[in-house]
C-alpha cells in the first residue's frame, strides 16, 4: 500500500511521469539508486516519450520486473525468459483492468500530436486517469514479485 500511495502522490505533484512514478518506488528494494531510476525511466512517459505507444506505467513496471531478475552470466537467457513471462502475466492483469497497455487507447487521446496532447491536458486525464494506471501497475508488480 505504501508504494501505491507514494507513486500516486509523486505523480499527482507532477514531479514525474507515469514510468518514473512506477519504477522509482521499486528502485531501492531492487538495488538501484532512486535518482538513477528516475533518470533511466524519464523517456518513457506519455507512451514512450509522447508517442502514444506503451503506457508509461506499464513501461515502469517492465523496468522493475527486469531489474528484479538480475542477469546471470552462466545462463542469461533464463532470466530474460523469466522476465518475459512476468511481463506477459503483467499485461494480462493490466489489460483485464483497463483493456489495453497502449497509452492512446487508455487515454483516448493521441499524445504524439500537439492537439492530442493539449486536448488530453485540457480534459485533465493526466490527473484523473493516469494515477489509476500507476496505482494498478504498482499493485501488479508487487503481486508478481511477491513484495510487501
Amino acid at each position: 500500500m505504501a508504494r501505491t500511495n507514494t507513486a500516486k502522490q509523486f505523480m499527482a505533484e507532477r514531479k514525474s511521469n507515469c514510468a518514473q512514478s512506477v519504477f522509482r518506488v521499486f528502485a531501492n528494494d531492487l538495488g538501484l539508486d532512486e535518482d538513477l531510476a528516475l533518470s533511466v525511466s524519464q523517456a518513457f512517459g506519455g507512451g514512450m516519450g509522447h508517442t502514444g505507444s506503451v503506457c508509461g506505467a506499464v513501461t515502469g513496471a517492465y523496468l522493475a520486473l527486469g531489474l528484479a531478475n538480475k542477469t546471470s552470466k552462466d545462463n542469461p537467457r533464463q532470466n530474460i525468459d523469466k522476465t518475459y513471462a512476468l511481463m506477459a502475466e503483467f499485461n494480462q492483469k493490466f489489460k483485464a483492468l483497463h483493456g489495453s497497455t497502449n497509452c492512446t487507447q487508455l487515454l483516448g487521446y493521441d499524445l504524439s500530436k500537439p492537439e492530442g496532447m493539449k486536448a488530453a491536458a485540457d480534459a485533465k486525464v493526466f490527473i484523473t486517469m493516469c494515477p489509476n494506471f500507476v496505482n494498478d501497475a504498482v499493485k501488479i508488480v508487487e503481486e508478481l514479485l511477491k513484495l510487501k
